[in-house]
């Protein structure tokens, strides 16, 4: 047997006696965890870890292993929260989520929906394509507007653009997921395929200035790049733009929008698909004031902060991968105030009515600040 094998050897029966240590030290944890169902006493203690961190540091005799012993206790530790939240809601401690699970968002009498745009948006498509075309509804001009249509109940249901697939996350959007009280209870995914329009008569040759979104005119760059002299004006919105195309009646005048919007607003289309991507794709979320979800739900939004310190993201996001959950979405937001710090957005795959969902989220509501469940859809 040479050395590496006599090394090797010596360190399989280093592992056994750590993993036999480990579950030794796991089976203290469940003791605990009886202690404090019983006692109604939080798992974490913040200031006990660091005593521990601290006093395990100082057995190492080097600087590098003091570092290792550190960072493995603080996953050991880890690992016998989660062991304890798990305890604790089989034990049935755990509180009820405030979320009622529902059948229907539709079928309790009459209801309204609101979108920010105007008629002949790709909002409106998304509605109608969600609701059906026959939905009681209204537009507002801005995002803010919406969710305060859906908090002071002027409005059942809201949608709002959340992802571009090639433009990206939709940043107001978040932030006003975490500014208001509101909930997310399902998506639309629209097709995005922006058309040149003006009114009857107009041509390519005709027209001097082309009114759009700002988003709408740059993911239209390379059509709008082989007709230089035209004067690209940004709007707020697609839908006001071919609107006002119509009420000009100026042929020098055209808009980026849908043909959805075209045919709104009685105008011609020009050039059909000149977004430069065939796969573009909108992604809307269907919002409410109410903390329902429907039954057959499988994704869930929520949203938290992190201690401003080493390892607090990394720990926090463990919970998912502990409880056996998919993370599919990971976005971050500047928490106004607070130079360098922020607020996370997660995306994943689960049920609130499920065990494992309901253990990463008690874990994450006792180690993070600000947890909010944004919505089961």
């Amino acid at each position: 047997m040479n050395d590496l094998e006599e090394y090797r050897k010596e360190i399989d029966d280093i592992d056994r006696q750590l993993v036999a240590l480990y579950e030794r030290r796991m089976a203290v944890s469940e003791k605990v965890a009886a202690y404090k169902i019983g006692t109604g006493k939080r798992v974490l203690d913040p200031e006990r870890e660091r005593q521990k961190l601290a006093s395990v540091e100082a057995l190492a005799h080097d600087g590098f292993n003091r570092h290792g012993v550190k960072e493995l206790f603080e996953q050991i530790m880890a690992m016998s929260r989660k062991k304890q939240y798990q305890l604790i809601a089989e034990s049935g401690s755990m509180n009820r989520l405030p979320f009622i699970p529902v059948d229907s968002l539709t079928g309790n009498g009459p209801y309204r929906v609101v979108y920010q745009g105007a008629r002949g948006s790709y909002s409106e498509a998304a509605m109608k394509k969600y609701f059906g075309a026959d939905v009681s509804n209204f537009a507002v001009e801005t995002f803010r507007d919406a969710m305060t249509a859906i908090e002071e109940g002027t409005a059942d249901y809201a949608v709002l653009p959340i992802e571009n697939s090639t433009a990206g996350t939709v940043t107001q959007t978040y932030d006003l997921l975490s500014e208001y009280e509101n909930y997310i209870v399902g998506e639309q995914i629209i097709p995005i395929r922006h058309c040149l329009m003006s009114v009857e008569g107009a041509t390519l040759a005709t027209v001097r200035t082309v009114y759009s979104h700002a988003q709408s005119l740059m993911q239209s760059a390379r059509f709008l790049a082989e007709h230089p002299a035209w004067q690209q004006v940004s709007m707020l919105n697609n839908a006001f733009a071919a609107q006002k195309v119509a009420e000009d009646r100026n042929p020098a005048e055209a808009a980026i929008a849908s043909e959805y919007a075209a045919k709104a607003y009685g105008l011609s289309v020009l050039a059909e698909g000149i977004n430069q991507s065939s796969t573009n794709s909108t992604r809307f979320i269907i919002c409410t004031n109410q903390k329902i979800f429907l039954r057959n739900a499988r994704k869930i939004s929520i949203t938290f902060e992190v201690k401003h310190e080493s390892g607090s993201l990394y720990h926090a996001l463990s919970h998912f991968i502990y409880n056996d959950l998919n993370m599919n979405r990971l976005e971050s937001r500047p928490i106004e105030g607070r130079n360098w710090e922020y607020r996370f957005f997660v995306d994943f795959d689960g049920n609130l009515s499920e065990s494992g969902v309901r253990n990463a989220l008690r874990g994450l509501r006792e180690e993070t600040m600000n947890m909010k469940i944004l919505g089961n859809y």
